[in-house]
């Protein structure tokens, strides 16, 4: 994780608690992608139900240092998984095919974010950027039936999985943990094909990787991906799961 001190250093960590409270139909808008200039968008705030609904819908996640209040950002370049261009390799296919994984959604959302949690991340040191308070949050997402996971069993243990937001015909990527290998990427592609055969229409992977690109992730610019967001009416006014 970076370190942000040039936005943070007036702000206490984690949310404000003087911040009101927004439920999973209220909108908040944050600034004109015309004066972005950065990744970080904005500082601040909470992540209730309300808030982090609008940020996805407005290209946006939280992404932060656990010392640090709740920054909010949106990477120039994004990494998309579009419908159609999933690639799922030969080795991989078997995985799925001959059951190595019994793959689940929505069976054990608390056990795969905290598990992501607890992961230990190439050049992460300290602690992990999924909080307590992230915790909370996105489980109360998925209560309210935005948030989904899926999961990788193995002899009756929970080997692998992910999780996101779904909105509309997109799906947000935020985590996702392996105990055995190959059991995030099952988890992961057995999900993203169901959502795309129900009609998705991309996967938001936020930051490029070459492990994403070896999945069929693409880069596009942040105003693309903006541009997306509105061609497919990207809202809360729909779900396909």
């Amino acid at each position: 994780m970076k370190k942000w001190s040039r936005y943070t250093h007036n702000f206490t960590p984690g949310p404000d608690p003087d911040f009101p409270y927004l439920d999973e139909n209220t909108y908040f808008s944050f600034t004109d992608p015309e004066k972005w200039n950065d990744d970080i968008i904005a500082v601040g705030g909470n992540l209730s139900p309300g808030m982090l609904l609008s940020a996805y819908e407005q290209g946006i996640f939280p992404w932060y240092n656990p010392e640090d209040p709740i920054i909010w950002q949106s990477p120039d370049p994004r990494c998309v998984i579009f419908s159609g261009k999933l690639h799922v390799s030969a080795s991989m296919r078997k995985i799925i095919n001959t059951g190595v994984f019994e793959i689940t959604i929505d069976r054990d959302f608390a056990g795969v974010i905290k598990s992501c949690a607890e992961t230990k991340r190439r050049g992460q040191s300290g602690g992990t950027w999924i909080t307590a308070d992230i915790i909370e949050a996105y489980t109360e997402l998925h209560r309210l039936s935005w948030a989904h996971s899926a999961e990788a069993w193995q002899d009756g243990q929970l080997a692998g999985g992910c999780y996101g937001v779904l909105m509309g015909k997109a799906f947000f990527g935020e985590s996702m943990f392996s105990r055995r290998s190959n059991a995030s990427k099952a988890a992961f592609l057995s999900l993203a094909e169901k959502l795309f055969n129900n009609g998705l229409a991309f996967i938001d992977c936020q930051v490029p990787t070459p492990h994403l690109t070896s999945l069929g992730g693409e880069e596009m610019s942040r105003k693309d991906f903006l541009e997306l967001l509105k061609v497919y009416n990207i809202s809360r006014k729909c779900a396909i799961i």
